[in-house]
């Protein structure tokens, strides 16, 4: 129980990734806020150490509450885990710029409003975890997703600056960048890829496994191991990285 006493926030923590990484948190003792659009959908996993806010990152309003409702419900936030995300490709001579200041809105704008409230609990303390769940897309390019890559390669940019902003402090900043992990994302993926590359759906499938260097999918629960070693003591020379969960080097 080595997070006992500690809150952490984890934005998109109702589904997915988001909630594997608040169920490691609450295991190893943490009290985690679990924010989202949809009540409903926290609700129905909220208990055991997980408490539900409602929350919409693209919306700053909505963060500064959700963050401020937490932090009285809880205290100062310790761990931030700015994880919900838009994942959706699209041709760049296909994108408008609502569907570009959306992407940029949910992944980037969400991660840097979800971060700037939760930081000053962490700097008071001196003690503070940020683990951004960026993508593989951080990394390299995505081939038909130029709005996706650009807002998870922002996120790294925006990690890696506020890790020299408080090197030397009891804070650190890290990105975890997982290929395709097995989540609902995935699945509504697979219509869209079977739509865009003119394949069956079993074979969109089959892309998105080839494009994990081990040729499986990643289960959630990989990723929120990573999230929680990052918390844990000894990890504290670890920061500004952009950590790949894909199977291999890219």
């Amino acid at each position: 129980m080595v997070l006992t006493g500690k809150h952490a926030l984890v934005t998109g923590g109702g589904t997915g990734i988001g909630l594997a990484i608040a169920r490691a948190l609450a295991e190893a003792g943490a009290e985690v806020t679990i924010t989202g659009r949809r009540m409903d959908v926290l609700e129905a996993v909220a208990g055991r150490g997980l408490h539900a806010v409602q929350m919409d990152v693209a919306d700053e309003a909505s963060v500064v509450d959700g963050v401020a409702a937490a932090v009285a419900a809880r205290g100062p936030v310790q761990i931030c885990v700015p994880n919900a995300g838009m994942a959706e490709g699209r041709a760049l001579h296909k994108t408008d710029l609502a569907f570009w200041r959306r992407m940029m809105a949910i992944n980037l704008d969400g991660a840097f409003l979800t971060v700037r409230e939760c930081l000053p609990g962490m700097r008071e303390a001196d003690w503070g975890r940020v683990i951004a769940v960026s993508s593989i897309a951080g990394l390299k390019g995505l081939k038909g997703a130029a709005a996706y890559t650009a807002s998870k390669h922002g996120m790294i940019g925006l990690i890696r600056a506020l890790s020299e902003d408080y090197l030397g402090t009891g804070l650190t900043f890290n990105a975890l960048c997982p290929g395709y992990v097995d989540t609902e994302i995935v699945t509504r993926n697979v219509t869209a890829i079977a739509e865009r590359a003119q394949v069956s759906e079993d074979a969109a499938r089959a892309m998105m496994v080839e494009a994990n260097k081990h040729k499986r999918l990643i289960a959630p629960e990989e990723v929120a191991a990573a999230a929680l070693w990052l918390c844990a003591p000894g990890s504290e020379s670890v920061n500004g990285q952009a950590i790949e969960i894909a199977g291999g080097q890219f």
